[in-house]
């Protein structure tokens, strides 16, 4: 992925950038909760939205955001954080991020 947006990125990689983490649950008071949790340590919640083309199981998404510089490894590091969150809060799962230009 980062040599990919070394590539073809017009922005710089190697700086701050903004970016956005998804969780995804059947329903959104665990995603309230988590947003809670995340919004403690500097996330900020962008929505909590019901997605019309989700599996009946996982109808519900957290977006959060948070600038951040990332390197492969401190990437990994965070996904792994995020992926234990959403283990320990109960919720069906960690569902990735995206990533774009700082405002």
């Amino acid at each position: 992925m980062f040599d990919s947006m070394r590539r073809d990125a017009p922005w710089n990689i190697d700086g701050p950038l903004l970016w956005g983490y998804f969780f995804i649950n059947q329903t959104p008071e665990p995603l309230r909760k988590a947003g809670e949790q995340l919004e403690a340590i500097g996330y900020r919640v962008v929505d909590i939205s019901e997605r019309s083309d989700a599996a009946a199981s996982a109808r519900w998404r957290l977006h959060v955001e948070k600038i951040e510089t990332h390197t492969v490894e401190s990437l990994h590091v965070r996904n792994q954080e995020l992926y234990a969150l959403a283990s320990k809060m109960g919720l069906n799962s960690y569902d990735g991020m995206d990533v774009g230009p700082a405002p």
